[in-house]
Parts: C-alpha cells; sequence; structure tokens
C-alpha cells in the first residue's frame, strides 16, 4: 500500500517541557466541643438539612484523593459517620483538642501531606459553586467573605495589579471576616496551636479569594445557615 506524502501526519512529543500536576491534600478540622453552639455534640456532626455537616462537604470532595479529617472530641461518631459515606478518609487525632485550636489540627494533619494544603473547618457550609472554585485554584491564597457571623476574626486586605491581598489579621477591623479556609505550601506548615490564620501570618501577603460561607459557631449561626440553604444558597 501506498501512502501520499499529503497525507502522512507526524506526531511529536515536546519532552523538554515537563508535565506538571497539581498535588493537594485537604484538611478537616473536627476536632472541637463545639461549647458556644450549645447542642451537646462537635459541630461536625449537627444536622443540615438531614445529614451531619461533615457529609455535606466531603460530597464536594468526592474528587480529591487525599483527605484527612482531624478528629478529637466524640471522634468516635465523627469516624463512623465519616466511614459510612468515605472509607479512604485519614483520621487524625488531636489529643490536645480541649486546649488547643484548629491550627494544631492542621499541624497534625499536615505530617507526609502533598505539596499544598487546603485547610477548611469541619463547622463550615461552603457555597457549591464556591467551592468548585477552590479546588479549581492551583496557587497559595486565604478565604475570607462579608461579616455574617457573631464574633468573628477580621481579614485586612490590599489591591495591587487588579489582585486583591491579604496583608493582616484583626478582631476589630476589617472588610471581611476569615471563614477557615486557607489554601497553602505544606512545607510552610510546621507548628501552632492557636487559630489556623496564626499559621499562616507570617507568609502574608497571600492572594484574597471571596468565598461565600456560613460560619457554625452560635446557634443564630446556625439559623441562619439554615436559612442560607432555603434560599439557595442566596
Amino acid at each position: 500500500m501506498f501512502i501520499k506524502k499529503k497525507d502522512l501526519q507526524i506526531f511529536y512529543v515536546d519532552w523538554s517541557k515537563e508535565i506538571m500536576t497539581f498535588s493537594r491534600t485537604v484538611i478537616i478540622s473536627c476536632a472541637g466541643m463545639g461549647n458556644r453552639l450549645g447542642l451537646g455534640t462537635t459541630k461536625a456532626l449537627i444536622d443540615i438539612k438531614g445529614e451531619p455537616l461533615i457529609i455535606h462537604q466531603l460530597k464536594s470532595l468526592d474528587n480529591e484523593n487525599d483527605v484527612r479529617v482531624v478528629v478529637g472530641y466524640q471522634a468516635e461518631k465523627v469516624i463512623d459517620t465519616v466511614n459510612r459515606y468515605r472509607k479512604d478518609v485519614l483520621f487524625v487525632f488531636n489529643y490536645d483538642y480541649k486546649t488547643t485550636g484548629t491550627g494544631a489540627s492542621v499541624v497534625l494533619a499536615s505530617k507526609f501531606a502533598n505539596e499544598y494544603i487546603l485547610a477548611l473547618d469541619g463547622d463550615l457550609l461552603i457555597h457549591p459553586d464556591d467551592m468548585k472554585k477552590i479546588l479549581s485554584f492551583e496557587s497559595e491564597f486565604v478565604g475570607g467573605n462579608p461579616i455574617e457571623s457573631d464574633d468573628p476574626w477580621m481579614v485586612q486586605t490590599f489591591e495591587k495589579d487588579g489582585k486583591e491581598y491579604v496583608k493582616a489579621f484583626s478582631k476589630n477591623e476589617g472588610k471581611y471576616e476569615w471563614n477557615g479556609i486557607t489554601q497553602i505550601l505544606s512545607k510552610k506548615i510546621c507548628s501552632g496551636t492557636g487559630h489556623v490564620f496564626q499559621l499562616v501570618e507570617p507568609f502574608l501577603p497571600i492572594e484574597f479569594m471571596n468565598i461565600r460561607t456560613r460560619e457554625i459557631d452560635t446557634i443564630n449561626d446556625y439559623n441562619r445557615a439554615l436559612e442560607w440553604i432555603e434560599r439557595g444558597y442566596n
């Protein structure tokens, strides 16, 4: 059989261009007692329209290969709930959950993590569209949203070259509230026992991402979160 030169297509691979893949570990902090909420349960297990809050979060992470859940208070209940939905989640115990914050939980779970860590709080509802935006973002960011919660930590930002960056966290002043979401290089997470944002502070400025969320710390937060869902996340 003869092949005409004009019909012959030549394909080649440029091996000088390295194929890059984004490597991420997702850490959900669920060790706390949720005392301010006053429902007698860890916030990860509160009922959101017939399902525990942690299941709402896990459903949005179905395509993530490395998901770690930090447990402490009511650990067995959290583990059992998660395992009924997904069997490949890694559980990390924060035995000092009564005296440490979510920063300590993230540090514990960051051991042998992938290149980036995506840290989420176990008391968060995240708008589904914004969760897609988070998971498609392949760099560092700090999350926040317009102030909605009771007694939040606030995020101070500045603009440069058409982007918004976080410059500081404050209890007194800020345009947004800190919602516990950040994506950062895992090699930067070495030690800390307080808030997650305190792990991030030494590396500011970092790009800001406006993420629509409802954080559930108090019963008022809980009721607002339920209303938010009923309104179709509007």
